[in-house]
């Protein structure tokens, strides 16, 4: 079976988004089920035939299962007509009892093949949603991200995903066979004694309110259990990242007693929840035992009078039997339901988010519509930045950036100064077109960002952060992350130019060191020198340095600096500093305060001004 289905994605609706880092909760509602639920069957449309073939399947197999009973009712007349007359026919009871076998072997049959179709269907359609997850995350801007959790978001792509996947393949079939065991059985039921049924259905009234009670009062405690089981995983792994934090607070005992009082919650609720369920079959077995009880009463008398045979009342109680755990089933299936389209519908929620501006590459800004026939290339940009009149915050009530103007030409060395949140590293954020300008524009080589695509404008950029990134996997992947395709021998120059080269000899494995997934195994100055030469190795025409060497002790910092001198030759580079120390060179200083220019020109110059650089300045010398 493939792995994709081919066809666009189903129209979505788009339905208001839900808040919280909580994942889907047993019994929780969908605020529009009908809507849900007809959107999933989209995905299951191209599947049909296999649908179809599965449905063939499952009624089959509960037919032949529902005949069984009365198959076995015969043979037990053949056996007790024997023992009353002249001997059992061996015979006949062989015939039958082969019968018998070979429906139970068939039913078998049918069953595993209903359940390998529908696995290989829920599987495809979850391998669907997840790619469409996956490929919805690259498409959403920074601003959803601002607003959620990464529990949140992770929770969709796992939880909620993963509920679909179970309910389509185990849920269908569920409901396919548990309606034709109902309807299967009362028929046969009907077709061996009216009388006999009337006095088994009686107690369905019973059934139904006790399994209605249940469900009404465990759905409570299912909610709270996983409530309290999210605090719990979350408490958890709050305090095990933060572990030495902890520590050396000494806040070991008030962690503690949190866990002892989110651990005691989550024990009420989850006790609770499952007695209650736990009470289901117990309730279900209590009225098919009363059923039972009206059939042996009823079917006794009829036997005496001859109305039906030994044979049919075992038959009988084996339909009676049959016929509780259907109800049962739909009744659970029901609360199943309930969550898969919650869950289903906060997937579509997460795909039907606003995406990115589209990135239409464009040969200005006068025409939107016409693509340029020429790509941008990197080695044609010479590196030429204005900002122009630009605006904004991340909040249009709140703007961070008032009106900037600059013009930075090519291969200048732009320093970026201010106090904490003056707006440094959001006007690189800008640049990268992370965020869009709520006014203004920025262009490279007189040429508006938006007229890039985004993979092409990213692609200009050269960047080493203050928060350092490494992902799980060896030396060498990472930082051919900066140039995907380098060769081994460019990776190990751009290692050298950065001073990392000898640190990665010095290493077992050297260049093919596994990094862990939380980069643990590597202090805080090796993991920036690591982004420090995945930037050399990325060689683009326009650099960031946002606070690049933060994380190094002086003499490290000293050998960068010449390193990065000579990366920066011929490079329009903005450097992000708080350190003043280190962007004397600069050929000219951005001083920024609340998201304007105070000031800018070459340190000196700023010093004679004695102005709010010089007394940054002096502040720290």
């Amino acid at each position: 079976m493939n792995n994709e289905t081919k066809g666009n994605p189903p129209v979505r609706r788009r339905g208001p988004e839900r808040h919280g880092p909580m994942a889907m909760m047993p019994g929780e509602k969908a605020k529009n089920f009908r809507s849900t639920m007809k959107t999933l069957m989209q995905y299951v449309k191209p599947f049909r035939i296999q649908v179809i073939l599965v449905v063939i399947f499952a009624i089959a197999s509960t037919v032949f299962t529902i005949v069984s009973p009365m198959i076995l009712g015969e043979a037990t007349d053949v056996v007790v007509k024997g023992i009353m007359g002249t001997g059992i026919d061996y015979g006949v009871l062989k015939g039958i009892m082969i019968i018998l076998i070979s429906l139970y072997m068939v039913s078998f049959g049918f069953s595993v093949l209903q359940s390998y179709i529908m696995a290989g269907v829920s599987q495809t359609i979850t391998y669907r949603l997840r790619k469409e997850i996956s490929e919805k995350l690259d498409k959403l801007p920074l601003t959803y991200f601002d607003g959620k959790t990464h529990g949140e978001i992770l929770s969709r792509v796992t939880n909620d995903v993963e509920t679909v996947n179970q309910s389509l393949a185990q849920s269908m079939t569920q409901i396919i066979t548990s309606v034709t065991s109902i309807v299967g059985v009362l028929v046969m039921m009907i077709y061996i004694c009216f009388t006999m049924t009337a006095a088994a259905l009686i107690v369905l009234p019973l059934s139904l309110i006790l399994i209605k009670l249940v469900v009404k009062f465990s759905q409570g405690q299912f909610k709270n259990q996983q409530k309290y089981l999210g605090e719990m995983n979350g408490h958890v792994e709050e305090m095990y990242t933060g572990h030495i934090i902890v520590k050396a607070f000494n806040k070991e005992e008030d962690s503690v007693a949190t866990f002892n009082s989110i651990n005691e919650k989550l024990y009420e609720s989850a006790w609770k929840s499952q007695f209650l369920s736990g009470m289901m079959m117990p309730l279900v077995g209590f009225a098919g035992n009363l059923a039972y009880v009206f059939v042996c009463v009823v079917g006794g008398l009829l036997a005496l009078k001859g109305v039906v045979s030994i044979g049919n009342i075992q038959a009988f109680m084996q339909y009676v039997r049959s016929f509780n755990q259907p109800i049962s089933q739909i009744s659970n299936i029901a609360n199943i339901l309930q969550s898969t389209a919650a869950a289903a519908e906060r997937v579509f929620e997460f795909l039907d988010e606003e995406e990115e501006l589209n990135p239409v590459v464009t040969s200005g800004e006068n025409n939107p519509g016409r693509q340029d026939s020429e790509p941008t290339s990197k080695n044609k940009v010479v590196g030429a930045v204005s900002f122009d009149h630009v605006k904004f915050g991340y909040s249009e009530e709140d703007l961070l950036i008032h009106d900037f103007s600059f013009h930075v030409k090519p291969g200048q060395r732009i320093a970026i100064v201010g106090p904490t949140g003056a707006g440094k590293t959001t006007i690189v954020k800008l640049l990268l077109r992370f965020y869009e300008l709520n006014a203004g524009r920025i262009l490279i080589d007189g040429k508006n960002i938006k007229d890039y695509s985004r993979h092409e404008l990213r692609e200009l950029f050269g960047m080493v952060l203050q928060d350092t990134w490494l992902f799980n996997g060896s030396v060498i992947e990472n930082i051919r992350y900066g140039k995907q395709g380098a060769s081994d021998e460019e990776v190990i120059q751009a290692a050298k130019a950065a001073h990392v080269h000898h640190f990665i000899k010095t290493q077992p494995k050297g260049y093919e060191m596994e990094i862990t997934e939380e980069a643990d195994n590597i202090s805080q100055g090796q993991k920036q020198l690591l982004t420090i030469a995945r930037a050399f190795l990325a060689d683009a025409p326009i650099l960031i340095l946002d606070e690049a060497t933060s994380s190094v002790d002086t003499r490290t910092e000293l050998q960068i600096q010449k390193a990065m001198a000579a990366l920066m030759e011929n490079r329009t580079s903005f450097v992000i500093a708080h350190r003043l120390s280190t962007i004397k060179d600069a050929d000219v200083i951005l001083v920024i305060n609340h998201g304007d220019i105070v000031e800018f020109g070459s340190h000196e110059e700023l010093l004679q001004r004695n102005g709010f650089y010089a007394n940054m300045y002096n502040s720290q010398f």
